[in-house]
């Protein structure tokens, strides 16, 4: 997997809707174009996972990769995404004084729910045309 340099990839659920709805919300906030997408079910979110012996019972819903440093999961995925949006955004960094097994247990609650909560799709996304050099694999 090659990303452009300073990209950072999010693998993330792609028939969940809470799981669209958050690359929606994370694309129209991505002012500096810093994220790409790939689902979880995908050539290339199967391959990461595999190579990274990541356990999809455990972690199934979002993944941020940055290529060199580290892959978060869980709450520490979503608080660097949304870190990375800049501004007042930065302020979720307090979060993470929030010990993990706190954070993660709350983030377990809403992905175990999140078909029930927000419903399912049959097959991932199609991204639009001008979106569509976001999403890879």
């Amino acid at each position: 997997m090659e990303l452009e340099e300073g990209k950072k990839l999010i693998l993330f659920d792609g028939v969940c809707n809470l799981c669209n709805g958050a690359v929606q919300f994370i694309i129209k906030r991505d002012r500096k174009d810093t994220f790409r997408y790939a689902a979880l079910q995908s050539p290339l979110g199967e391959q990461f996972i595999e190579a990274r012996k990541i356990d999809t019972t455990k972690v199934d819903s979002i993944i941020l990769v940055a290529p060199g440093v580290a892959y978060y999961t869980k709450a520490a995925a979503a608080l660097k995404i949304g870190q990375a949006f800049g501004g007042g955004w930065k302020l979720l960094a307090i979060l993470e004084w929030i010990p993990p097994i706190i954070s993660n247990a709350i983030y377990d609650i809403i992905a175990k729910n999140r078909y029930r909560w927000f419903g399912k799709k049959e097959a991932c996304m199609i991204p639009t045309a001008e979106l569509k050099a976001k999403f890879l694999g």
